[in-house]
């Protein structure tokens, strides 16, 4: 775990989408989170559609735009056009160098930039002394490995730095992949999803096989796991799913809990900002006495402590 990084693995970039500071909600203690780009999944209810491709992309905010014509100005490509007070934005000739999202002043913004392990670690030791013993680093998504050499190398780097570390992982990986991480990674905050085999694969877009051996393959290997399970009103929020997150906490030798994580509709106007044809699924925001029924129902099936995300 003390092996110093070489440096190549310091300068070994990845795309990142988001770095958010002081987090008290991805694992113990104070957390800056790394979110990469990139998702083997497809799930229903994405709030972050932004995180689904692993290439840097552009929102646009049609609402936000004030026909200034700064964009139009810098761009190569010629991708945005003013005419007639509106703004067409031709994405399919875009080539993503983010000229257009440094020029604005409100409606377009580069989402996903390339960086370097050693920038990040940058980044994430500007709060060092506010992780103590039990904060960190924690990596999310997108899924982190399927940016697997860089996620790597970043959990290594923070070991190196004495911190903890945590990984929010969906689980659709190479295994292979999830055991090389197993000694730099203190807590897999491992998704659960879905209960029903037929439902898992039409909202979430594959089988569920990979995710579910993977998941008994780290308990087997000794990984401390929270699971963490979204319910989504009107998707997921049936009395057999709740049973099954409970018979898999049941299952687990090293969970540490089981978090419930409420569906919200922050998503639903950035399906059309990122220019995906796809509709965001509306969703409705559960109250807070669902939310507790819920963990009461699941808590009544385990011993596994259960709580909000």
């Amino acid at each position: 775990m003390n092996t110093p990084l070489t440096d190549g693995e310091k300068n070994l970039s990845g795309t990142v989408f988001n770095m958010q500071r002081y987090c008290t909600h991805d694992g113990p203690g104070i957390r800056t989170t790394v979110f990469l780009k990139g998702c083997p999944l497809r799930c229903a209810w994405c709030h972050n559609p932004e995180s689904q491709s692993p290439l840097p992309e552009i929102s646009y905010s049609e609402g936000s735009c004030i026909h200034c014509g700064h964009c139009a100005a810098v761009c190569p490509s010629g991708c945005h056009i003013l005419k007639d007070g509106a703004h067409i934005f031709e994405r399919a000739d875009c080539i993503r160098c983010g000229a257009c999202a440094r020029a604005c002043p409100v409606a377009l913004n580069m989402v996903g930039d390339r960086q370097t392990v050693g920038s990040v670690m940058e980044e994430v030791m500007k709060d060092r002394l506010f992780y103590g013993e039990t904060g960190g680093m924690t990596l999310s998504g997108g899924e982190p490995f399927f940016q697997s050499e860089f996620a790597l190398a970043l959990l290594k780097a923070a070991k190196k730095e004495g911190m903890t570390t945590a990984v929010e992982t969906c689980g659709q990986t190479a295994y292979g992949i999830l055991r090389d991480a197993l000694e730099y990674v203190d807590w897999f905050l491992y998704d659960y999803k879905e209960s029903s085999s037929e439902l898992f694969e039409k909202n979430i877009g594959v089988k569920p096989d990979t995710i579910r051996n993977n998941l008994a393959g780290l308990d087997g290997d000794g990984a401390n796991i929270v699971l963490r399970c979204p319910v989504i009103p009107g998707i997921n929020d049936r009395t057999d799913h709740f049973r099954g997150i409970a018979e898999t906490a049941n299952s687990l030798r090293h969970i540490v809990c089981v978090e419930i994580d409420p569906g919200h509709a922050i998503g639903e106007g950035k399906y059309g900002q990122m220019g995906y044809d796809r509709k965001a699924l509306k969703i409705r925001t559960p109250d807070n006495d669902t939310v507790r029924e819920w963990i009461r129902d699941i808590q009544s099936r385990t011993n596994v402590p259960v709580k909000r995300a």
